[in-house]
């Protein structure tokens, strides 16, 4: 219950409520207190003084009082009031809850009387020390405000729970202990205060002071005061004005301001808003429940995080350790590097040191032998050994000239240790790891499939607060094989068309910034559709039209069909992306109730007719990976090429399942160039002829005759050749591997290739101003489907 003790206190004295009365505000206050708040207004500034004047400003006009009259008989006559023009310049003191206490104007002539019974001076105004609301009081002053009896007997309650010493009421700061009671004042004081408060002359002599004890027996023993009507002094209430929402007396309702006002009986009301209570009560004890356990949330976090405090720290200071041990370990190898340089220095000047004192010794004997021979007088003795000594001489000469008395170490050490790098990185060193962006989250209700593709829909933590650069969304190729990324970009939605139909992909999403990357998001397993014939399936859930994602083609496509919305084209591209990321991320599935992410296993049946396999694709050229000789027009779907040179330039789909077919009419050929049609991987060189790498598989084809070529091999020339008009047409049947070319609706040669897998993209090229046009989305040649059939 010490938790209600703020709600038992008055606002401008700040203990506890003694008499309280309800202001219309429905605030409470003291009736003491209440009365040394008044403000008295001069006589000329009142409404009524105005009205009698007949200056037909309105009391609206005079207080601003929140559209209410001051004076109506069906309002509460009261408003908002921030102070009058004459308001007493008395200097006003302060509460002990900081509320401003106006002095009366004059001093109230000596009375027996009680403060709510004590005359009030004449317009005075009363403002609510809480809501700064005012109101001018009427004839009846004080008296004109109920009294909260259900607050004093809270208070009753609250003081008999209490089991410490009783406190003065009057003490400012720290309260003392009381040691009387005044059982007319009804107040505790201690014998400073009551010293100072409550002398023992005048009015005063006569009051009662009693122990606190006994006081608070007679206070508990006092028995409970009737409410009185306010109006009718001698009348206890007896019905509810619903109106005016105050109970009120039989009086008020034979001639007072409530006879036209519907009225109820003061039992049944006072259930009824007990019961209402009782249910507001509960909504906010729901409240407070919640919020009891946030803070239990709250502190275990405090806990929570000191313990990860002094894990961190620990942590850091293993790091740090771990560092200065490396440091050392590297200063030892370093200063052994230094002492061997030493050893060795020293090693090589002790040598020559030691060689040049014993040359230097064998030198000086010599010399001390030929002065001894020069002496001898007998010269044909002297000619008999002169010519030996003379080369000995300069034999020794020589010895002394070749670099013998130049040092052979110098006495610098040529090391310098390079510091810098390991200074740069100690001074950026740094906590990375919080400023990794937050895993992405998909968002399933705007993830959807539509027959081969796949909408994605992502969003950042609704916490995070570290931004990201971008996000990287990554695809498995439809059968539980290594993800691939299919878009690295800054947008939070993207479709994925040309998937395979029937097919169970596994997506999933993870964002990067300049420090590094984040943990992929949950994986999401999206089933394509099984009926690739039919025109329009429902998307379990549609994406909204002000949300236009953005279109990607996947690595691994087997067919792409937007003809019932983008007819002979397609608005997306594919290009390898720059970052190559590390997969550690375990799968995880995540299915949506109610949308077709189920996995299923339906593989294509070998006893179907082949053309119940196809899936019918359109695309254009690609001009972002063409080489730059290459001409587009016609919607990307006709190219050439002057140059002189072989220029390639690819399809914008891929393949890897699926029977494909599509056509190239000659729009321009003279004097007899020699393109060439067929497929190649995405990385195949621009700049040759398509077929001198082992990236291309084509058939190169004059006004004569054609060949077949991969990694530079002519195989199976076969007669016949094109011109202008010729129609080549480009099978590609990757269930059974091969791939197939025709000439005006007839198969040139055999099948030109065998146990061709993987991904491969529709290729042409071209020079010498030959033109083509191409023509996609068209049923596989009748003689190729019977052939398929039998086999």
């Amino acid at each position: 219950m010490e938790e209600m003790e703020e709600e038992l206190k008055c606002p401008v004295c700040g203990s506890f409520y003694r008499e309280p009365i309800i202001l219309p505000c429905s605030h409470n206050i003291c009736q003491a207190c209440a009365r040394n708040i008044l403000v008295q207004t001069p006589e000329s500034e009142s409404p009524q003084s105005r009205r009698a004047s007949g200056s037909g400003v309105s009391d609206y006009d005079y207080l601003d009082l929140d559209k209410m009259s001051l004076y109506s008989e069906a309002d509460s006559g009261y408003g908002s009031y921030g102070g009058f023009a004459s308001a007493p310049t008395t200097p006003c003191q302060k509460s002990p809850n900081g509320v401003r206490v106006f002095p009366p104007a004059m001093p109230p002539p000596a009375t027996h009387l009680s403060p709510a019974l004590a005359p009030v001076p004449r317009n005075s105004c009363i403002t609510c020390p809480q809501c700064h609301r005012s109101l001018i009081l009427d004839d009846r002053g004080l008296r004109g405000f109920p009294k909260n009896r259900v607050l004093e007997g809270v208070i009753d309650r609250y003081q008999q729970s209490k089991a410490a010493a009783l406190k003065c009421q009057l003490c400012e700061k720290a309260p003392k202990e009381a040691t009387v009671m005044c059982e007319q004042c009804d107040v505790f004081y201690c014998d400073p205060c009551r010293l100072r408060c409550h002398p023992p002359r005048g009015p005063l002599a006569k009051h009662r002071l009693v122990p606190p004890a006994q006081g608070r027996v007679s206070r508990r023993l006092s028995p409970r005061k009737v409410s009185t009507c306010t109006d009718h002094e001698l009348e206890n209430h007896s019905m509810y004005c619903v109106q005016c929402k105050m109970p009120v007396c039989y009086q008020c309702l034979e001639e007072g301001k409530h006879s036209s006002h519907e009225v109820k009986a003061l039992g049944a009301m006072w259930k009824l808003h007990k019961s209402q209570l009782s249910q507001a009560l509960n909504g906010l004890s729901d409240r407070a429940k919640e919020a009891k356990e946030f803070l239990v949330q709250l502190r275990n976090m405090v806990q929570q995080i000191q313990e990860n405090s002094v894990e961190f720290e620990a942590c850091l200071v293993a790091q740090c350790d771990a560092l200065i041990d490396a440091l050392n370990r590297r200063k030892a190898q370093l200063l052994a590097r230094v002492n061997k340089e030493h050893e060795h220095k020293l090693k090589v000047v002790r040598d020559q040191i030691s060689h040049c004192t014993v040359k230097l010794r064998q030198t000086t004997g010599l010399m001390e032998y030929c002065l001894e021979v020069i002496k001898e007088n007998d010269p044909s003795g002297f000619l008999q050994i002169s010519d030996a000594l003379i080369r000995r001489v300069h034999l020794t000469e020589d010895q002394w000239g070749k670099g013998t008395l130049t040092p052979r170490m110098t006495t610098d050490f040529d090391l310098s240790l390079d510091n810098s790098p390991l200074l740069q990185s100690i001074h950026q060193l740094d906590f990375v790891q919080m400023k990794i962006p937050a895993t992405p989250i998909l968002q399933l209700e705007e993830c959807c499939t539509h027959n081969n593709s796949a909408t994605l829909s992502w969003k950042q933590p609704p916490l995070s607060t570290v931004p990201a650069d971008g996000y990287i969304l990554e695809l498995d190729d439809g059968n539980g094989g290594q993800f691939r990324e299919v878009y690295v970009g800054k947008e939070t939605m993207c479709t994925v068309d040309g998937l395979h139909f029937n097919s169970t992909y596994n997506a999933r999403i993870k964002a990067f910034n300049k420090t590094g990357v984040s943990q992929y998001s949950k994986t999401l397993v999206l089933q394509t559709s099984e009926d690739t014939d039919s025109e329009e399936q429902t998307v379990p859930f549609p994406v909204s039209s002000e949300r236009l994602p953005l279109r990607r083609m996947s690595p691994f496509s087997s067919t792409l069909n937007l003809q019932p919305s983008f007819p002979r084209r397609s608005y997306f591209d594919f290009r390898p992306s720059p970052h190559q990321l590390s997969l550690h991320s375990s799968l995880q599935s995540l299915n949506a109730p109610g949308c077709n992410f189920e996995t299923q296993s339906a593989p294509y049946s070998q006893l179907v007719d082949i053309k119940k396999l196809l899936a019918v694709a359109w695309f254009a050229f690609d001009p972002g990976s063409a080489h730059s000789d290459i001409i587009f027009s016609n919607d990307n779907l006709t190219v050439t090429c002057s140059s002189y040179d072989d220029r390639v330039v690819l399809g914008k789909t891929g393949f890897s399942k699926g029977v494909h077919y599509w056509e190239l009419t000659v729009d321009r050929y003279d004097n007899h160039p020699d393109p060439a049609f067929g497929v190649a991987r995405i990385d195949v060189m621009k700049d040759v002829m398509l077929g001198k790498d082992d990236k291309a598989w084509a058939m190169y084809v004059d006004n004569n005759r054609s060949w077949f070529m991969h990694n530079n091999s002519h195989t199976n020339r076969t007669e016949g050749g094109i011109t202008k008009g010729a129609t080549i047409g480009i099978l590609l049947d990757l269930n059974r591997k091969t791939l197939t070319f025709f000439i005006n609706d007839e198969q040139q040669g055999p099948i030109a290739f065998e146990n061709v897998e993987g991904l491969f993209f529709p290729a042409v090229s071209l020079n010498r101003n030959v033109q083509v046009t191409l023509h996609t989305g068209l049923p596989v040649p009748d003689c190729y489907s019977s052939r398929a059939s039998i086999a």
